[in-house]
């Protein structure tokens, strides 16, 4: 049995654990300009920079001016997506998920995407289902950055703090962390963009270039850091 530095891992879903904005978000974002606002365009990196800062609901209602109507129309586009294209996940993180399951730890996922396609894009991959998922509901004054998510998790696993570990490519995830105790992990395998990776590096615990670099801060017998 592996050797776990933490007893729960904490995954974001979207570019951390599955490859989607290629797939799914940056294309379904260029229908809703398409249809909303075609005077406009983003590249994918400009697309990836918005969601990080100011994020994507800011970004749409007070850069693009998105009425509530709009927004509606926005998720409905949105969902059509998801629904329709199953991402994949990144070489190495379902076999890291088995790991630490194996291990007797627990999988839990914090996301922005619906639990339903969370779970199914588990269950298409044959990867293990995460313990405990918290993902965009009806409720979103509890959804991250609010702290609910994880203090649910560490209510209902009884892990304390010390003992979790959360890994996102965001903001949100960063925040939630730290008004938890929590240590964060920055994600930097699903794209490379410099300003992001700046932030990461000054506020994250660690910054992860590639899936392996979590592997070994999950199991092995010292703290691993790239920065």
């Amino acid at each position: 049995m592996s050797k776990m530095n933490y007893k729960c891992l904490v995954l974001d879903h979207d570019d951390t654990t599955v490859n989607s904005t290629p797939y799914i978000h940056y294309p379904a974002f260029l229908k809703i300009l398409e249809i909303l606002r075609p005077e406009k365009s983003y590249t994918m990196e400009e697309f990836l920079l918005k969601n990080f800062s100011p994020g994507f609901l800011s970004f749409y209602v007070n850069e693009l001016g998105f009425t509530k109507e709009e927004l509606e129309q926005e998720s409905m586009i949105w969902r059509s997506f998801v629904a329709d294209i199953i991402p994949p996940f990144f070489p190495g993180i379902g076999e890291l998920i088995k790991r630490q399951k194996e291990a007797g730890g627990f999988v839990c996922v914090v996301s922005h995407s619906f639990p339903e396609y969370i779970r199914r894009d588990y269950e298409s991959a044959n990867v293990p289902l995460p313990d405990l998922i918290y993902g965009w509901d009806s409720d979103r004054s509890k959804c991250k950055p609010s702290p609910w998510p994880l203090q649910e998790i560490m209510r209902i696993t009884g892990c304390k703090p010390e003992e979790i570990l959360m890994v996102d490519d965001l903001m949100p995830g960063l925040e939630m962390a730290r008004s938890c105790g929590v240590k964060f992990a920055a994600c930097g395998w699903g794209y490379d963009i410099q300003p992001i990776h700046e932030y990461m590096s000054m506020n994250a615990d660690f910054v992860l270039k590639e899936v392996s670099d979590l592997e070994k801060l999950l199991f092995s017998g010292e703290e691993f850091c790239v920065r």
